[in-house]
């Protein structure tokens, strides 16, 4: 009982419980903050699995509060298939032997998603153009998702390029979360990278991660959205560096 309050476990929880503020604030996140804090301390691979469930419980819910699933479905689904076979192709590298290289590739994708934001101009999609992107950009957020445990890039910006309403996007991203979270799942199995340690942590990791996204969205009008969200992009690339430059220091 005592090892549920060690100082490991608690810095997990208080990672999860920041990962979810940053989620109620921003819509977005909790599995970006909680790979790059959790990667600091343990290897990718652990820091995905307990990744996985609160990232299907809060995305989940975040697919089903809007009206539109089957329609994105159907217009979605050539991306979230790419997103499964990509995942399942790339989760090799998280389940290797080969952690340093797993810890490079996830800070390059820290750093890349959070330039990305900070200076790309907005995209837009024609709609001629989707059937052909779709299938391409599943396939590589799903290689990133399977390589890194993260599932945000070029996922994220190639959604807000299909012009949908805001209500259609936020229910789109929770659809491409959550087959990216399933996915990820069935890949670290796959690798045995799951053991009831982990998914214990996992598990109790929800409950951190929705206090988490209830303090974040209390406070959501209480602060500047373009402040909040540049300090939190800076944060991600500095710790991408970090993961970045750690093999060769």
């Amino acid at each position: 009982m005592n090892d549920y309050f060690s100082p490991h476990v608690l810095i997990i929880a208080l990672t999860f419980f920041l990962a979810g503020i940053v989620k109620g604030v921003a819509g977005m996140g909790l599995p970006t903050v909680a790979m790059g804090i959790l990667s600091a301390i343990m290897s990718p691979v652990s820091a995905a699995s307990l990744l996985v469930i609160p990232s299907f419980v809060t995305n989940f819910w975040q697919l089903f509060t809007g009206p539109n699933f089957l329609a994105l479905m159907q217009r979605l689904w050539l991306m979230m298939l790419g997103i499964v076979v990509g995942t399942l192709a790339g989760s090799w590298l998280l389940t290797s032997a080969n952690t340093e290289y797993a810890s490079v590739g996830l800070g390059s994708a820290l750093v890349l998603y959070a330039v990305h934001s900070l200076w790309a101009k907005p995209l837009s999609v024609p709609a001629r153009l989707e059937h052909f992107l779709s299938p391409a950009i599943g396939l590589t957020t799903g290689v990133i998702n399977g390589g890194t445990g993260l599932f945000t890039i070029p996922a994220v910006p190639y959604l807000q390029a299909l012009g949908l309403s805001k209500d259609n996007l936020i229910q789109a991203l929770g659809l491409s979360f959550t087959v990216s979270t399933i996915a990820l799942a069935a890949g670290l199995a796959r690798g045995g990278a799951f053991h009831l340690g982990n998914i214990t942590l996992s598990a109790l990791a929800v409950i951190p991660s929705l206090l988490g996204m209830w303090v974040g969205t209390a406070i959501r009008g209480r602060i500047s959205a373009t402040t909040f969200r540049r300090w939190f992009l800076i944060f991600l690339a500095v710790l991408g560096l970090e993961l970045v430059g750690r093999p060769f220091f």
